[in-house]
């Protein structure tokens, strides 16, 4: 290495060093708080999706008063009468107001790890903070028009039932004066599967021609969006077998359909499918019964910044003194693997696992996951089924391990021969070549072997990355000490020495927490470290130095990730370095770990006779 480069890398790391000790000594003061500040939601929305904005309060106004999300969520519910709902895993009501589905909690998830904190709001009201919701309804045809069906503002009627539970459904009730009266029966098991029924009941004179339909309608994004490339978030939908997933950015940019009035896509459904909206943990999604045809809408209105997903039932007609009848799902709350897998399974919901973003290689992500369930469940704690599932498919990878190892072990006991050619044939890149393959030849030795099993492997850690990043198992699992959610980044930092001094870490995301990480990053700068003091170091100096620094560099790009995949990578990087460390001992190969990689080979002598 020469002095400029040596040079610059001692100047970086003395730059870090210094950094860190200004920080441990003059900590970042608290950002001020400014007393007339109004919080990040400034809007509120009416019935239309129309915006009415908020102004700052005057200069020493109370706080208190002003609108945060959870006072505008509650103002918005106390503005039309409700129906309580009330399940082992839900809270919330249903709006009289449209017969809405807009205000539902899961009770089992918190928003955060401490004790007191509210729990998981999936669905809100339109004048709250972010609606969303579900409703249903009637859609004319023939000669009725839509001041004859129920939409989404109709004002119903508790016919029967107090509050809804997996014991008592609750039926609403609306007359629309012309003849036709309409009810709509709502029941709830104990997970999170809503069972709709819709009648119509036509006591005129004259057949009338109607089509039910089921809406999810989201204003705007979501807050919690992360917008990563291996999470899908926004529409999630199966079309007689076929699962689709379509980004909030590209519903976006639908194409604008007239009949609309609204980017769309339009989707015939034959026999099977489903519709709704995807978070990493959550999800509303219509159902319509099983075999039943429907048509699968995707709508964006721009004007509103409304995301809809809508199932459309085919047109039904009813008799005089007849009644017509149509019963769909709705599906609002956690991904959990195991209650999806038996709406799928008992329920009858075609490929309803297929909901959880299982990724292109969900044949190995599937199985995958199944094998982490039941780890955890056996062992009782998410970061040692992590580590116990890495080392089953360590272990079930060893033969394509071993003969990597073993071949890139023989590869290095060719290294002088193979800079004897180089010397030899100088410019000649042919005959390099020639003789380079006349060496494989003779030793009898493929330079591929090593590589193959290597690039076999890749789409299994990619799989095991995935299983770990999107499924709600994750979530908030503890694993010991300090790291009690395996799903957010490790909490501990350099600038307060781990908790030793009295300074509070960085926010989590902040530029701060990039710089000074915690400890899982820096064990597994310390495993990448390890691993690559295994590989051959590259003969230019300049290139030496990138590698040599590139291990850190990954510690402080990967030290927010969440807890749980460094926790898989360290455990991934340790017993690759063992595996790898052992092998190449017994091919003959001493790397030294403290110091540069020997480049000679000592061969075993054959035991004395």
């Amino acid at each position: 290495m020469d002095d400029q480069n040596r040079n610059l890398i001692l100047a970086t790391a003395l730059s870090m060093v210094v950094i860190l000790v200004w920080f441990l000594l003059f900590p970042p003061p608290e950002p001020p708080v400014d007393p007339n500040a109004i919080p990040a939601e400034t809007a509120l929305q009416d019935g239309t999706g129309e915006n009415i904005a908020l102004t700052p309060p005057p200069a020493g106004t109370d706080t208190a008063t002003v609108p945060t999300e959870t006072a505008m969520t509650e103002v918005a519910l106390d503005e039309s009468a409700r129906i309580q709902i009330e399940t082992p895993s839900l809270e919330g009501s249903i709006s009289l107001r449209g017969g809405r589905i807009d205000d539902l909690s899961l009770r089992e998830y918190r928003e955060t790890i401490e004790e007191d904190a509210p729990i998981v709001r999936l669905l809100a009201p339109t004048g709250g903070a972010e609606p969303y919701y579900a409703l249903y309804g009637w859609a004319p045809a023939g000669d009725l028009d839509f001041e004859e069906v129920p939409g989404a503002d109709t004002p119903w009627q508790l016919e029967s039932g107090e509050r809804l539970t997996p014991e008592t459904p609750v039926t609403l009730i609306w007359d629309n004066g012309a003849g036709l009266v309409f009810r709509r029966t709502v029941a709830v098991d104990e997970n999170y599967m809503f069972r709709i029924t819709q009648t119509v009941e036509n006591t005129g004179d004259t057949e009338v021609r109607l089509a039910p339909y089921g809406i999810v309608a989201r204003h705007g994004l979501p807050d919690d969006l992360q917008n990563f490339f291996i999470l899908h978030e926004g529409v999630v939908r199966k079309v007689d077998g076929q699962l689709d997933e379509i980004g909030y950015d590209n519903v976006t940019e639908l194409d604008f359909v007239e009949r609309e009035r609204a980017l769309a896509e339009v989707v015939p459904v034959e026999q099977n499918g489903w519709i709704g909206f995807t978070d990493k943990y959550w999800m509303t999604t219509l159902i319509p019964g099983d075999g039943q045809p429907f048509t699968s809408v995707t709508r964006y209105v721009a004007s509103a910044d409304i995301y809809q997903t809508e199932a459309r039932l085919p047109v039904i007609s009813v008799a005089p003194g007849a009644t017509g009848e149509v019963t769909t799902q709705l599906f609002a709350g956690a991904k959990e693997w195991e209650t999806i897998r038996d709406y799928q399974n008992e329920g009858g919901i075609d490929r309803f696992i297929d909901s959880i973003d299982w990724g292109w290689f969900y044949f190995l992500t599937k199985p995958m996951f199944w094998l982490l369930h039941n780890l955890n469940l056996l062992i009782g704690n998410m970061g040692l089924a992590i580590i116990a599932l890495t080392l089953i498919v360590k272990a079930v990878l060893f033969p394509l391990a071993y003969k990597s190892y073993a071949s890139m072990a023989r590869m290095r006991e060719l290294q002088p021969e193979m800079e004897k050619i180089k010397e030899r044939a100088g410019d000649d890149r042919q005959k390099l070549q020639q003789e380079m393959m006349e060496l494989y030849k003779k030793e009898k030795v493929n330079p591929a072997s090593g590589c193959l099993p290597i690039l076999l492997q890749i789409p299994i850690f990619f799989s095991l990355y995935k299983v770990i990043f999107v499924t709600l198992e994750l979530r908030q699992a503890p694993f010991f000490g300090w790291l009690r959610d395996l799903s957010a980044p490790d909490p501990s930092s350099i600038i307060n020495l781990f908790g030793l001094l009295p300074y509070d870490s960085p926010e989590p995301g902040s530029l701060m927490a990039l710089i000074f990480i915690g400890i899982l990053p820096l064990l597994l700068g310390i495993s990448m470290w390890l691993q690559q003091k295994l590989n051959p170091q590259p003969t230019d100096p300049t290139q030496a130095a990138i590698f040599a620094w590139l291990p850190w560099v990954f510690m402080f790009m990967l030290g927010s990730f969440a807890s749980g995949l460094l926790v898989y990578w360290i455990a991934n990087n340790t017993l690759t370095f063992t595996q790898q460390y052992i092998i190449m001992k017994r091919h003959g190969y001493s790397p030294d770990l403290f110091g540069n990689i020997r480049s000679s080979f000592r061969r075993k002598k054959p035991d004395a006779k």
